[in-house]
């Protein structure tokens, strides 16, 4: 089951605040026990919401609005995909993450992602096309 590990941000992650060389090597062997363990998809820290925009559907319009973002606690600051055998293993791995923001609160959320096989009525071009997104995925990662 692939899941998402969601950092929420904080004052200082917005405010473009770059961790600390120490919390840099701690995520850092943190990222690579994950790597080892072979549960490790993806994963990233996010820039401010400064330097990013939301798009807004409302009916048949479009809207986009820039940043920043004011609520610092709907907003994040980087994100894991890891694939385990269930959100028990998911949580495991969420403890285990070094304080990500140091002097304050943090919060990791988890999410089970979808896969393709959870929609029993998904066209079958939906299906070759999610499997060829895979694989094109894998392969490139080689």
């Amino acid at each position: 089951m692939r899941f998402m590990m969601l950092l929420k941000a904080s004052k200082d992650s917005e405010a473009g605040v770059m961790p600390s060389t120490e919390l840099l090597a701690d995520m850092g062997k943190y990222n690579q026990s994950l790597i080892d363990a072979g549960v490790l998809i993806d994963g990233a820290g996010l820039q401010a919401s400064s330097k990013g925009a939301r798009v807004n559907f409302t009916g048949a319009n479009v809207g986009v609005t820039d940043g920043p973002f004011a609520e610092t606690k709907e907003l994040l600051a980087g994100y894991w995909i890891i694939d385990v055998k269930s959100l028990a293993d998911a949580i495991a791995w969420a403890k285990r993450c070094p304080p990500p923001h140091p002097g304050d609160d943090a919060e990791i959320e988890i999410r089970q992602m979808f896969e393709t096989a959870d929609f029993d009525n998904a066209p079958e071009q939906v299906v070759k096309q999610e499997k060829s997104f895979r694989s094109a995925r894998k392969s490139k990662k080689r």
